[in-house]
């Protein structure tokens, strides 16, 4: 396969000045072996009036050139064929049309053209991943967004199979398939999937829609087919409430399917998800709410991304910020999902804060010089262009409101529609439909990086108290501040006396209000979470919640105080030790599934095992397991439940989903088990007492921890594997396998991870989820892995592609191993040559956290 340059953006600029692409036809035939298929692709495109004679050059990444001609001339790949691009010499101005024939390689990693046999019955499925710059691993293309055109495409597939792309599919004679033609598109939105798929149809808004999944999974597709579809039309309407453009194209198709690098693409047309969303298991509310969210991110794309699309990749948070907005917003608004904000203060937002913290940090819209080319651009789908940019877009619209933030949105997508825009495009379009200073809030929220911080330092004097907000920062905020008082009656208990909001200025270091009668029990900065800072208890506060934070009335509010204590902890102002005992005293009592499973997830994952010294470790997961036992249990289960809607209804839903509180506290009982003993006697009896049974989900992550433990070994992974001969079975095995106390396994996993190149995507991951051991030091430290880690990794990452590039760089790092020389080799290695974009920079975030943890471990 052709390895290819990556496109800067002075090319980029300088292709666009000198070419319309007007359409694509294109012909794949995936009947040709399991290794290849064919791609022959024809393009219609012009060259401006005035630039006659200038070259350029189309993308294409094959295993085998088999043909290319311009305007009926044969080109010669000898001399116009390199790195993935063939040139165009010397075009003339007006119309010209390249042909070019092509055998590309199937992906194992998720990049272009995907292809997976499903281990439960043979059966083998494709789609195609054209994102960022993988387009040219499928057809040759002037690979670039602001180079839009029509895509005509049709696909020759064996006879039993389904095929869906862009347009409608429909058959045609001898296995092939033809797409209706498209809107414009940028070609990385192109999509084809094509195998034996099971579909559930119907019909909205006079549109075709359909779900799709691998016939493995068709069961469990029909049992959640109802409230998917339901989501998905409930979001489809409100969309056309409150944008003033219909639905730009002729299909809505949704296909979940195997080994997906990311939770969804927004292909237009034909979203593809990662079939993980199909549920195989039992699952919290927490989850189908996750599943809901991104149904609904990935239709905003519609708009958002799709009929309006960025320009140059510096403005992906044009794309990825609104949707990540507009999807929680809308499946709070238009379904039965309730305090959706609540779940992204718990869950979702820590992704932002702790990006931003990090050497990486960047720009919610950096500047275009800081994204020269398209190897760059993939770097910056993170926390900061997700997270972080959606809840900027939320302070935005507190800051506006949500009428003129809708109105400069429709104008915005009205001007550009199947064009392409950017940040200035997009707030010009704001600031026409405001009085305010758009533009001045945008150098400060998009333009720059950090968290700003808000501090409040309380006072009492005759008959009233004041409060002055210390601002550390140059952000404008618009933020609440909830004044809270102890119940009489129940200590326990925190009652909303009133919810202030302020507007903090950029340049005001510090903001005071004065109120009468007695200081508040708590005063919470940021009650209702509209805005994104740090936020600090004083010490008045800090003692109520210590003894009442369960007893809070929102799950939001709730949310917000944990956030500001897991802050704390990450600081090093909150020792490791006092937090967990805050988690022990009040977790039992948290109702809401999504507060619980934040809080657990950090003090599990994060503070026991890494910000704790190794000789605190196991009394820490004790005492988390006394925390899931106590939840299990049902004590304390009704403090938070029955709770009042607060702002972005945090409360609705509170206490609601008692099976989802049991189900997470068993999932992460699993996790912090010390002892296997208990563990041993569940999986004998196939249930845990009182409920759940071990469905396969369960089984699998019981079986993990006993072989961390060292109480099963091959021949159960290998019993459990043959009951459970699915994809997810196999990537559970690889995972059991590799995280067996064993000096020989562990050496078999670590040829499997980094010299065979035979795991797909999935199966290296969970081999690098399963090596990885907090307990295993013995083994680890035996067969000096992390010191061979660095090594090990520049030639794979770069042999494979930025997909494994980044499992091995994230997953595959040795998180477990907080130790100095871990840093130290990391640091020599991080600026070393060879070391690929994607590789380094999840060496620098997994370096910048291990450097966090032996700051807390050190201060623990």
């Amino acid at each position: 396969m052709a390895r290819m340059s990556a496109l800067t953006r002075d090319e980029a600029q300088t292709r666009a000045g000198l070419l319309d692409v007007e359409r694509y036809v294109i012909d794949l035939d995936v009947t040709c072996g399991e290794e290849v298929f064919a791609s022959a692709t024809t393009v219609r495109f012009s060259v401006k009036e005035g630039r006659g004679g200038a070259d350029s050059f189309v993308e294409v990444r094959p295993e085998e050139l088999l043909s290319a001609e311009l305007d009926g001339v044969a080109l010669d790949p000898e001399t116009a064929f390199a790195d993935g691009r063939l040139w165009l010499r010397g075009l003339a101005e007006g119309a010209h049309e390249l042909r070019v024939g092509a055998r590309m390689r199937y992906s194992r990693v998720g990049e272009g053209m995907h292809r997976f046999t499903d281990p439960a019955d043979g059966r083998v499925y494709l789609y195609s991943m054209c994102f960022l710059a993988n387009a040219p691993l499928v057809f040759a293309c002037f690979d670039q967004p602001d180079l839009k055109a029509v895509f005509e495409v049709s696909v020759t597939a064996p006879d039993d199979w389904t095929v869906l792309g862009n347009g409608v599919a429909r058959r045609a004679a001898g296995g092939r398939w033809e797409c209706a033609p498209t809107p414009p598109l940028s070609t990385y939105l192109v999509a084809v999937v094509a195998g034996p798929y099971h579909s559930v149809r119907t019909e909205h808004a006079g549109l075709p829609f359909g779900l799709h999944v691998r016939r493995s999974l068709a069961e469990f597709l029909e049992a959640d087919a109802d409230e998917l579809l339901d989501i998905t039309r409930r979001c489809f309407d409100r969309y056309h409430e409150i944008f003033d453009e219909p639905y730009p194209f002729d299909s809505y198709d949704q296909a979940f399917v195997p080994e997906f690098n990311p939770g969804a693409m927004e292909n237009p047309g034909l979203v593809t998800f990662a079939d993980t969303y199909v549920f195989r298991s039992a699952v919290t509310e927490l989850d189908r709410r996750t599943r809901g969210v991104t149904v609904a991110h990935e239709m905003a794309h519609m708009w958002f991304g799709d009929l309006v699309t960025l320009r140059w990749w510096d403005d992906i948070w044009l794309n990825e910020s609104f949707a990540e907005y507009v999807g929680y917003q809308t499946l709070f608004e238009a379904t039965r999902f309730s305090g959706m904000w609540a779940d992204f203060a718990a869950e979702r937002k820590s992704w932002g804060y702790d990006a931003d913290q990090r050497q990486s940090t960047h720009p919610v819209a950096p500047v275009p010089e800081s994204v020269p080319d398209a190897a760059s651009a993939l770097l910056n789908f993170d926390g900061i262009s997700y997270a972080k940019g959606a809840s900027v877009l939320r302070q935005l619209v507190a800051w506006l409101g949500e009428k003129d933030f809708l109105a400069g949105v429709n104008r915005h997508l009205s001007r550009h529609r199947f064009g392409n825009a950017s940040l200035a495009d997009f707030i010009d379009a704001l600031a026409g439909a405001s009085e305010r200073d758009v533009h001045g809030w945008a150098e400060r929220w998009l333009r720059t990086t950090g968290v700003d911080r808000l501090s409040p330092r309380v006072a009492e004097g005759s008959g009233q108290w004041s409060v002055a907000l210390r601002h550390e920062g140059s952000r404008p905020h618009r933020v609440g501040l909830g004044l809270y008082d102890l119940a009489p009656a129940d200590p326990g208990r925190l009652v909303l006396r009133e919810r202030l909001e302020r507007e903090v200025a950029a340049d005001e270091a510090e903001s005071v209000v004065v109120a009468g009668g007695p200081r508040p029990d708590l005063l919470l900065v940021n009650d209702g979470d509209l805005t994104y800072a740090k936020v600090r208890l004083d010490e008045v506060s800090w003692r109520s919640v210590r003894g009442a934070l369960s007893g809070l009335p929102d799950a939001m509010s709730r949310a917000v105080v944990w956030n500001a204590a897991r802050d704390m902890v990450r600081d090093g102002e909150l020792p490791p030790g006092e937090f967990l005992e805050v988690v022990r005293v009040h977790a039992p009592a948290e109702g809401e599934v999504a507060v619980l499973e934040g809080v657990l997830s950090f003090a599990c994952d994060t503070v026991a095992e890494r910000f704790l010294p190794a000789a605190g470790r196991g009394a820490a997961l004790e005492l988390l397991g006394g925390v899931c036992r106590e939840v299990l249990s049902g004590a304390g289960a009704g403090r938070a439940a029955g709770a009042e809607g607060g702002p972005g209804g945090g409360g609705a839903h509170a206490g609601g989903d008692a099976a989802g509180r049991r189900l997470t506290a068993v999932r992460r009982f699993i996790d912090c088990a010390v002892d296997p003993v208990e563990l041993y006697g569940w999986w004998e009896a196939g249930s845990v007492p009182g409920g759940p049974v071990l469905d396969p989900e369960l089984r699998w992550r019981l079986l993990l921890r006993l072989s961390v433990l060292g109480a099963v070994g091959g021949a159960e992974i290998d019993a459990e594997l043959a009951a459970d001969p699915s994809a997810a079975g196999e990537e559970g095995a690889v995972r059991c396998r590799a995280a067996l106390p064993d000096a020989g396994g562990k050496e078999a996993a670590w040829e499997a991870m980094f010299f065979s190149d035979g795991l797909s995507n999935y199966l290296l991951k969970a081999t690098a989820e399963g090596f990885w051991q907090a307990g295993q030091r013995e083994f680890l430290d035996g067969g000096g892995f992390a010191e061979r880690y660095f090594a090990d990794a520049v030639p794979v990452a770069a042999r494979r592609g930025p997909a494994v590039a980044a499992i091995v760089g994230r997953t595959g790092f040795p998180r477990t191993v907080v130790d100095e020389c871990v840093l130290r080799r990391g640091a020599e290695c991080v600026e070393g040559a060879g070391v690929t974009p994607a590789l380094r920079r999840e060496w620098m975030d997994q370096l910048d956290d291990l450097r966090r943890a032996l700051r807390v471990r050190g201060l623990a």
